[in-house]
């Protein structure tokens, strides 16, 4: 039986841990199968791979896409895609431009509220110079420069919906998204949706619209999900014939979500769709 985690984040995005710091964990936890899926970008894809190898662990190129339905965050999980096909090609650059043009948007609006940062302050952030700018890059210069307690602060009291920050201009819509991937070779999966500020009917009517542009599963094993919630997802996908995918959303080491938590086994579906076997 092979133990997963699909949902993992490194410093080539808003995370805190490094690919080998990622590898590590998940040999202790035992888990077979990793996915690091990065904000907006796979930067990391080749070391990944590389260090996965050298452990005896499998690992699947993946990326997590801020996608938009309206004003709704809506993230979604692309996996095993052709990164040289032209299609990804243009999308990415899409995702990469648009990072700093909603990066200068966000600045702007914090600065005509007295929140003074430079872009310049904000991509000092960046652990990969190649990777798009991230909100928290921008929280972690605001705390930085005392505009808060912490990053998560900021974000909170800046960059939420609602807040004199938030922006998101440049995003594209989750069904665009699942063609992207589905047109590139690879398997994409609703993140979260536990998470998604949509009421029950909302999320059900978003996995409709999305299902005839690509979408192929629901990520219903999640560590932000009740027991009741990951049941309840787990039978919304049986309902619609989309699999079921798992992962721990771990951004840093010493955060509450750890690597191979909550535990997740992929039938041989997904694994299949993965291209796992």
């Amino acid at each position: 039986m092979i133990r997963a985690d699909m949902h993992i984040h490194t410093y080539y995005s808003d995370g805190g841990q490094s690919p080998a710091d990622v590898i590590r964990a998940a040999k202790r936890k035992g888990v077979n199968l990793i996915s690091v899926t990065d904000h907006d970008n796979s930067n990391g894809r080749r070391e990944v791979r590389d260090l996965a190898g050298r452990a005896g662990i499998t690992a699947v190129d993946g990326e997590e896409i801020s996608a938009y339905s309206g004003d709704v965050k809506v993230h979604m999980l692309g996996y095993g895609m052709d990164y040289s096909d032209p299609a990804y090609i243009a999308f990415g650059k899409k995702l990469y431009d648009g990072a700093d043009e909603r990066a200068f948007d966000i600045l702007s609006k914090l600065a005509a509220v007295g929140v003074r940062i430079t872009y310049g302050e904000v991509v000092r952030e960046r652990r990969c110079r190649q990777s798009p700018v991230h909100a928290t890059h921008i929280a972690v210069a605001g705390a930085r420069k005392g505009y808060a307690r912490s990053p998560y602060d900021f974000y909170v009291r800046y960059l939420n919906y609602g807040t004199a920050g938030f922006s998101c201009i440049c995003r594209p819509t989750p069904e665009e998204t699942a063609e992207v991937v589905k047109k590139c070779g690879g398997f994409c999966s609703l993140a979260h949706p536990g998470r998604i500020s949509m009421d029950k009917d909302g999320v059900i009517a978003l996995i409709e619209r999305i299902i005839p542009h690509g979408l192929g599963g629901i990520e219903a094993v999640y560590s932000g999900h009740t027991v009741k919630e990951t049941q309840y997802y787990k039978e919304l996908a049986e309902r619609y014939g989309l699999l079921v995918t798992g992962g721990s959303d771990t951004h840093y080491a010493e955060g509450n979500r750890a690597v191979g938590d909550p535990l997740f086994y992929p039938d041989e579906k997904l694994l299949s769709a993965l291209k796992v076997i």
